[in-house]
């Protein structure tokens, strides 16, 4: 093959590395991130309504019961319980290292996640890559710091989206606040204030 064929099929054969390997995610990520960065593409965000949490079943103690029992592990392979963290506001997204959209809009959630308040609001990013050390590559080449954990099991409702990126906010109580599937750019003044806003001391 001459020089000028090469040429001629040097685009293709970048196309085909870019589209037949892991850059994949990675390259249409950045440039739907980028389209987010523009303006010209702005995707809805859930609506959220601060208010009282509501009223939900209570054991025989007459405690109210957290509705969620969804087992995690942590990055460490620690077991946890999405239920553990009643009492905050709770970001629940979930995400897959092969999934553009999802890697597009992970920087804007992890620029949130740096700046809300922590005894508030907690985060809880569930991976849904069939091989963990995809999604710890991930985190490690963009240098993610937000609570990464992967499901033990079959997702219940409200997280068992058919879509990824699928994101679901949880109020103290555990009841679901809002929810949006698909790509969002959730690092705003209104967007933090309004999830702040939705705690309740001493819920």
């Amino acid at each position: 093959m001459n020089r000028k064929n090469l040429l001629q099929w040097l685009p293709f054969a970048i196309l085909a590395l870019v589209l037949l390997t892991d850059l994949r995610p990675m390259v249409l990520g950045s440039i739907q991130r980028g389209l987010l960065a523009t303006g010209l593409w702005k995707p809805d965000l859930p609506t959220l309504a601060a208010g009282p949490p509501t009223a939900n079943a209570t054991a025989a103690g007459g405690a109210a019961t957290y509705p969620h029992n969804l087992p995690l592990v942590t990055l460490g392979g620690k077991n946890v319980n999405l239920s553990e963290l009643k009492g905050k506001v709770v970001f629940v997204n979930l995400w897959a290292s092969w999934c553009p959209p999802c890697v597009a809009e992970m920087p804007g959630i992890h620029a949130l996640y740096k700046k809300v308040d922590k005894s508030k609001v907690a985060f809880v990013m569930i991976s849904l890559d069939e091989r963990p050390e995809k999604a710890r590559a991930l985190l490690k080449r963009r240098g993610y710091t937000f609570p990464v954990y992967f499901p033990t099991g079959t997702l219940p409702a409200p997280f068992n989206s058919s879509a990824i990126p699928s994101t679901v906010i949880l109020g103290p109580d555990g009841q679901v606040a809002a929810r949006h599937d698909g790509m969002a750019e959730y690092d705003t003044p209104e967007f933090k204030a309004a999830l702040e806003n939705l705690f309740v001391p001493g819920s």
